[in-house]
């Protein structure tokens, strides 16, 4: 993830000085737990765990760098360095393989990347409430396929926000449970050097599970629904970024990001607002979406396991948390400072006139007992002919004036479009509201 985009505190889960934490954690806890057991010297691990606590890990990463570019083997490196520095380094790993430290490690890490990204997302679907409840009544003008539709509300459209939002949530929180499972099952998963019972307890004392049946590795299949998780937390944010740019057109001006007092939108044009962070936001969920391919080409492996999964992982799996970190962080900013013209609003429901108001008086007509086709054709008559004489054009149309009354056509197009809005907030915020 380059610096631009990537906030110190996912930066920090994925330093290497937290990532080799983790991997001594689990060499420890690992160690501990079979120097319990009597099955390596419970004094040279007690001596090793004190000696280790004044670690400097940048040493360790400096060390660990030098001797991989000799062995060519990232885990390797890190033993041998450890033993240069501790003697009693050498119990460590004891009937282990490579991927029973790196991918328990990688649990720990997922975990935590992921947990500070629910809380992120969590001050971000707060947000979109606050708005929602802030505009509940407000009315603008709903379209579909860019066009006119009929009217609705401002709140209504960030109830949606919100509720993919809470969606999303759930989603994370259930990634967060399938990924916390680690192995310490050996080289292909058959436990020939190591009792299942130290993995239950090794993955007891770290906050994790024991994966039931592994190979070298953890399933991908995990990591790939992790990464789906990730992927569609951004695209809930996508989504609302896209509405924030539809309406933030100079010809529709209905809501502006917050434009700050020293910012620039342009180098050449001092006038220029732009919707830059929704933009950002969007071009840089291409990029996560970009990353589910090779998160799930990872799944099939050779056999018990190949590397092939091994370097794409330590690109996706930082840059993925990170991004969905960043933009979470804001969109909350953009919700938050968002500037809603309802002035504006309330101009764009009114310039055309009230051609839209179509269905209450095709609904009326077919309640006289009119056709429907023939009632649709009608109506789709005056409201082609002149949007702004839209009322007019209904009541001096020959076939609908013999069967609707001007007091009749003037309560249809009355119609309250927003009746059932305190419904659907009770229903969607359970009336927590």
């Amino acid at each position: 993830m380059i610096e631009r985009y990537l906030l110190p505190e996912i930066a920090r889960i994925w330093s290497q000085e937290n990532k080799l934490r983790k991997w001594i954690q689990v060499e420890l806890t690992v160690a501990q737990v079979q120097a319990e057991r009597g099955i390596i010297p419970p004094e040279e691990i007690e001596r090793l765990s004190r000696k280790m606590e004044d670690l400097d890990l940048g040493w360790l990463a400096r060390r660990q760098k030098e001797i991989e570019r000799e062995v060519d083997h990232d885990v390797i490196a890190f033993l041998m360095a450890l033993e240069e520095k501790f003697p009693e380094a050498k119990w460590l790993h004891y009937g282990m393989t490579s991927s029973d430290l790196v991918d328990t490690a990688n649990a720990l890490l997922m975990k935590e990347a992921i947990e500070l990204n629910i809380d992120a997302y969590q001050e971000y679907a707060d947000a979109l409430k606050e708005k929602a409840l802030k505009y509940r009544y407000t009315p603008i003008m709903g379209r579909t396929h860019g066009v006119y539709a009929e009217p609705t509300t401002l709140g209504l459209k960030f109830l949606g926000f919100y509720m993919e939002a809470l969606r999303n949530i759930g989603r994370l929180k259930t990634a967060h449970h399938h990924i916390r499972f680690g192995k310490i099952s050996g080289a292909v998963g058959n436990y020939a050097f190591m009792d299942p019972s130290i993995e239950e307890e090794v993955m007891r004392r770290l906050g994790l599970k024991p994966e039931p049946v592994s190979t070298q590795v953890i399933p991908r299949d995990r990591y790939a629904f992790y990464v789906n998780a990730l992927v569609m937390a951004g695209e809930g944010i996508e989504r609302l970024a896209l509405e924030i740019r539809l309406l933030m057109r100079t010809e529709v001006g209905e809501v502006e990001e917050p434009f700050y007092r020293k910012q620039r939108g342009s180098s050449a044009m001092p006038h220029k607002r732009n919707p830059i962070r929704s933009e950002r936001i969007m071009g840089l969920v291409r990029y996560m979406r970009g990353l589910m391919i090779p998160a799930h080409e990872n799944i099939a492996l050779w056999h018990e396991r190949d590397i092939s999964h091994s370097s794409v992982e330590r690109i996706v799996l930082p840059d993925l948390t990170a991004t969905l970190y960043y933009i979470t962080r804001l969109a909350t900013r953009i919700v938050r400072d968002l500037v809603v013209n309802e002035e504006r609003i309330k101009e764009n429901m009114e310039r055309f006139g009230k051609f839209y108001l179509t269905q209450p008086v095709l609904l009326k007509l077919v309640s006289k007992g009119l056709s429907r086709s023939e009632a649709y054709e009608w109506v789709k008559e005056c409201a082609h002919a002149d949007p702004d004489k839209f009322l007019e054009n209904l009541k001096n149309h020959p076939e609908i004036s013999r069967h609707l009354s001007p007091e009749e056509i003037e309560e249809a197009v009355n119609h309250d479009y927003f009746r059932h809005v305190d419904y659907i907030f009770d229903r969607a915020l359970g009336g927590r509201n």
